[in-house]
């Protein structure tokens, strides 16, 4: 009895002094002027002195950085009509970064007390520092994913249009829709079959809270809003986060260990169609394509991220199977994908890149379009015009500058491409070895061969020097060779990944030392 007693007393006293503590004794206090100290040295580069989004960087960055002035808090899980954020909405962000934008994770660089410092100046922006939230997202009671939340979510999604107005029929932002923020900045709707590029993650309780709270300052609307025609309801709300959930194209992540694409012999036809069955037979290997900033003229806007090969081969022919997402089927001439493009509209296109000889060793051929010592063989395939067809030409380089399109036929070289629900489809042709071994790439099974993509977006104004590429990788038809070439692919590999490592953390000393 005495020590009930004794511990009911202990507990008291402990209860006591918990309440008489100061609040800031019971939870992390947020200092703005040391906020402000953090924002000038990581954040005013890309978000400018005022925090108007202005900042010396801002002019090369798609999205552009946010207009902190605003109070435009794009993800937050306040209610859709208020435009006061939770704090943790705030953090997270700056925490984890916004993947798909130059905006990256501070978790690494930045204390949780500097982080909560720098929400309590950024909020000072907006006048927003004194300010509450008044309302919360209402998640109910969440509706496990399953086949049938799953089939009423995809319902939803394509009810009058609800959402596939802007998504596409296949959630790859597809609709032939040209869209602007509330600073006229252009949009592009979110390819919901690439989580990665999600800001705010594509687990179902954050779709959830965008498909409630909508995107403020964009066109995606809060379909929680009781005025709208198109609202849902919370139980509504979660089978469609489920069914966007399950868009995610998991065959279509980078994998950073893959760098071969494996080529399997068939002794079938090989396919002439992009849609021929046989080509699920290939396993695929994607890869991420990244903006030409080296030569003139650079390119610092693009709008497709990756790649996909398959790889089919026989006795005589190699066929190639390239896939891209692609908001737009850039015809020129055609005025459906005219009234989406930016004023400079060209054909979407799509290049393979050889050596002209295969190395032996590590020596490549410089990535962008060879050099002089080592000339490539690019395949070249386009969309073609309202005007004339897709067209497909060998073109041959020793530099960027040094570029020339010859007849594909000669070579025995031809393709085709098709686009479906938001997405590119091309086969390119050729035989393995041509009577001149000069300026043809010869294929030879078993051996590890160089290979590169270029990518061209029209609707963006992609043309010339202005598109994606993606590094090096490499083509294996059938089974390896001789061991030499092969390790030299792991050497290269590894060489690539120390390098990024190299990088990532050069890029990380300079934020570190101040110099973003």
């Amino acid at each position: 009895m005495f020590a009930a007693r004794t511990l009911f007393a202990f507990s008291c006293l402990v209860l006591l002094a918990l309440i008489m503590l100061p609040s800031g004794a019971q939870a992390q206090s947020a200092d703005a002027d040391n906020g402000e100290v953090v924002y000038f040295e990581r954040c005013v580069g890309c978000h400018g002195d005022e925090g108007d989004g202005l900042g010396p960087a801002a002019e090369r960055l798609n999205p552009p950085p946010r207009d902190f002035t605003l109070g435009q808090y794009k993800f937050k899980t306040t209610g859709f009509d208020d435009i006061v954020p939770n704090d943790v909405d705030l953090i997270r962000m700056i925490r984890d970064g916004m993947p798909g934008t130059a905006m990256p994770g501070w978790s690494d660089v930045l204390s949780d007390q500097e982080i909560l410092d720098l929400v309590a100046y950024i909020k000072i922006f907006a006048a927003l520092d004194e300010e509450t939230p008044s309302d919360q997202v209402d998640y109910g009671s969440q509706i496990a994913t399953s086949p049938e939340s799953i089939a009423k979510g995809r319902e939803l999604f394509l009810q009058d249009d609800r959402c596939a107005e802007c998504h596409g029929q296949e959630g790859r932002g597809d609709a032939i829709k040209k869209l602007k923020d509330d600073n006229g900045e252009r949009t592009w709707p979110r390819n919901l079959t690439k989580p990665w590029t999600f800001r705010a993650s594509n687990a179902p309780k954050d779709i959830f809270s965008r498909i409630s709270v909508g995107i403020p300052g964009t066109q995606m609307p809060s379909f929680a809003d009781p005025v709208s025609k198109k609202k849902l309801t919370i139980e509504e709300r979660w089978h469609v986060a489920n069914y966007v959930a399950s868009l995610a194209e998991t065959k279509k992540v980078v994998a950073p260990e893959k760098t071969v694409i494996k080529a399997l012999k068939v002794s079938d036809a090989l396919p002439t169609s992009p849609e021929d069955a046989l080509w699920q037979t290939a396993e695929s290997a994607t890869f991420f394509l990244v903006p030409q900033i080296i030569a003139e003229q650079r390119f610092f806007m693009p709008s497709n991220d990756t790649v996909t090969v398959r790889a089919l081969f026989d006795d005589e022919t190699l066929a190639l199977l390239v896939e891209w997402d692609d908001r737009t089927k850039s015809i020129p001439g055609d005025a459906k994908a005219e009234s989406i493009a930016n004023a400079e509209m060209s054909e979407d296109a799509i290049a393979v890149q050889f050596p002209v000889t295969i190395p032996s060793g590590m020596e490549k051929p410089y990535f962008l379009m060879g050099d002089a010592a080592n000339p490539v063989n690019l395949w070249h395939w386009s969309s073609g015009s309202t005007e004339a067809p897709e067209t497909v030409s060998l073109m041959d380089a020793s530099g960027a500058e040094t570029l020339a399109a010859r007849e594909a036929a000669p070579a025995g070289m031809a393709g085709e491409g098709v686009y479906r629900d938001g997405t590119w489809r091309v086969v390119l042709r050729r035989a393995l070895t041509t009577g001149d071994a000069e300026n043809d790439t010869q294929f030879a099974e078993g051996t590890l061969i160089p290979v590169s993509i270029f990518a061209w977006d029209g609707s963006n104004s992609e043309v010339g020097s202005k598109h994606t590429l993606t590094t090096w990788y490499w083509l294996r038809l059938g089974a390896p060779g001789g061991g030499s070439s092969y390790i030299a692919a792991i050497i290269v590999a590894l060489s690539v990944g120390a390098l990024e490592l190299w990088w990532l953390y050069s890029v990380r000393r300079r934020r570190v030392a101040g110099q973003t």
